[in-house]
This record gives structure tokens, C-alpha cells and sequence, in this order.
């Protein structure tokens, strides 16, 4: 069974930083991408980044693009999200994804469709 779990949010103020971590058991994704996504109550889940295997082919939302950074430890078949420059906005569930698909097919990566599975979520609110 494959799980994919979230940690590392939380309470912040605006202008800090935060790392989200996401941990996968049950199988390892050599060489398929995992990403984040986030949704604010009322809005729908929407792409913040995504990552390739090798962790050298990256691709963010423009809203995060310069604040955040994704990157990715095979060995412990992990992604993280650092996240800086935290705005109130970024208040969200953030949720980790992970993909079958062997490659980064960079155009389906903000698609949730592309995912195969999904954490259950990890909140982090920023307070202005």
C-alpha cells in the first residue's frame, strides 16, 4: 500500500520560512516526478511545484516562483518544499503527490489528474 505523508506545517508569521516535508512508503517513484499542490478553503487545489527524479528538473507556480524551492532525497524517498518570504496568501493545505508516469513531462505536471497518489495534507497558515 502506498502512503505518502506531509509534515512540517504550521503557524508562521508573514516573512518567515517553513519546510514541508513528504515521506513515501510502500514504493519508491524511481525516475517519475512528485510534486505539491495547495488549496485555500473555497478554491480549488492548484500546482505549487514539481520535481523530476534526479531532482536537476524543477517547475513552479509563477505565485511561489523565487520564494520557494523543491528538492527531493531518493534515499529516504522524501520531497521537500522550502518555503521563504511566507505571505498570508500561501494560506493553504499543502498536499504531496506522487506519480507513476517514468519521465517529467513538463506541460502535465500542474495537472492533479497526472498524480497518482496523493497525502492526506499538512496546513500552514500565515498570519499577516
Amino acid at each position: 500500500q502506498v502512503q505518502l505523508v506531509e509534515s512540517g506545517g504550521g503557524l508562521v508569521q508573514a516573512g518567515d520560512s517553513l519546510r514541508l516535508s513528504c515521506t513515501a512508503s510502500g514504493r519508491t517513484f524511481t525516475n517519475s516526478p512528485m510534486g505539491w499542490f495547495r488549496q485555500a478553503p473555497g478554491n480549488e487545489r492548484e500546482f505549487v511545484a514539481a520535481v523530476s527524479y534526479s531532482g536537476g528538473n524543477t517547475r513552479y507556480a509563477d505565485s511561489v516562483k523565487g520564494r520557494f524551492t523543491i528538492s527531493r532525497d531518493n534515499a529516504k524517498n522524501t520531497v521537500y518544499l522550502q518555503m521563504t518570504s511566507l505571505k498570508p496568501e500561501d494560506t493553504a493545505v499543502y498536499y504531496c503527490a506522487a506519480a507513476r508516469f517514468i519521465g517529467f513531462p513538463y506541460d502535465s505536471l500542474p495537472r492533479r489528474d497526472f498524480y497518482d497518489y496523493w497525502g492526506q495534507g499538512t496546513q500552514v497558515t500565515v498570519s499577516s
